[in-house]
């Protein structure tokens, strides 16, 4: 039987030399392989209060909106800048190649709602970490983190998990 890492493609020297990039449209192009990545995601929130599942600019959109739907719940976007119309916050972090902000639609969230943070991969966790930034301004109380993919040598576990974060992922690959 295959695990959701079956389902992963992974491309060498993407972005640049020395990335192993872990591709996931192959996951979200087999229905077998998808369906179990979204059941597998919701698995550890079976019976919980769970009000949004907020998506993290552009892969978490996917996942957040199967997830969303499973539970019968409204899907919140976090974007990059520039990209939502309405009146947002914005929160700046880095990348491992640069630098970016995330923003988020001021009335997406009411203060005390529970949220859980999805996204495909967790790497250095700069992205989700400022997701996180966003919402607790929000006054959101965040459930939980879930990925498909964790790269713990790169540190996101850690850094979200010390920001006192629950972080579920699916599979994790050595590497960049």
């Amino acid at each position: 039987m295959k695990s959701v890492a079956d389902y992963i493609r992974t491309i060498p020297d993407f972005p640049h030399e020395g990335i192993m990039f872990r591709d996931v449209t192959t996951l979200f192009a087999d229905p077998r392989g998808f369906r179990m990545a979204i059941d597998q995601m919701l698995h550890p929130y079976a019976g919980m209060r769970i009000d949004k599942v907020v998506g993290l600019e552009a892969r978490g959109f996917i996942m957040g909106g199967a997830i969303a739907h499973q539970l019968s719940i409204g899907f919140v976007p976090i974007r990059k800048k520039g990209k939502l119309p309405g009146k947002t916050l914005s929160q700046d972090y880095k990348l491992e190649y640069g630098e970016a902000t995330m923003e988020i639609h001021t009335d997406a969230i009411q203060p005390g709602e529970k949220v859980l943070v999805v996204d495909d991969l967790l790497a250095t966790g700069g992205t989700a970490e400022a997701g996180i930034k966003l919402l607790e301004k929000l006054g959101a109380e965040i459930v939980s983190t879930s990925f498909i993919i964790d790269l713990p040598e790169l540190g996101g576990r850690k850094r979200l998990e010390a920001m006192g974060m629950d972080v579920q992922a699916l599979c994790a690959f050595d590497g960049h």
